[in-house]
């Protein structure tokens, strides 16, 4: 588990195709449903600021988030799953995202392993496939 609750990878693809793949791979998964995006740099350059480019992909999995939110209704702050796309001021492109354990910790999810672990484990190839 992540002391921060945050896990990050480095892409070894630029901001756009990282991006592009992580949606394409959640868009053909047919167990996820693409909720929102959100272009955070779109939004800062509207207001005339800059921002490095920052997206996050929003998504879900009703059969194992729902159960999390039957056992604590907080956790609802935390889904549907989040992935955090962005560039930082070296180039480099980080893939985030919030660690499943992490948040068990934090709203105090029990006997909901299994499903925390199905969860960590799809994260982690949604992710990884989005990287390479």
């Amino acid at each position: 588990m992540s002391e921060t609750g945050i896990i990050s990878k480095i892409s070894k693809q630029d901001f756009e195709t990282t991006y592009q793949t992580l949606r394409g791979v959640i868009e053909n998964n047919p167990n996820l449903k693409i909720v929102a995006e959100l272009n955070h740099q779109a939004n800062a350059t509207s207001v005339g600021l800059d921002l490095k480019p920052t997206r996050i992909i929003m998504f879900g999995n009703p059969n194992l988030g729902t159960p999390l939110m039957q056992n604590v209704q907080t956790i609802g702050l935390d889904l549907p799953q989040k992935i955090l796309v962005h560039q930082d001021e070296e180039g480099q492109v980080i893939v985030s995202y919030n660690d499943p354990l992490y948040l068990k910790n934090r709203h105090g999810i029990t006997d909901k392993d299994a499903v925390l672990g199905k969860i960590a484990g799809a994260l982690n190839k949604l992710t990884d496939a989005a990287i390479v």
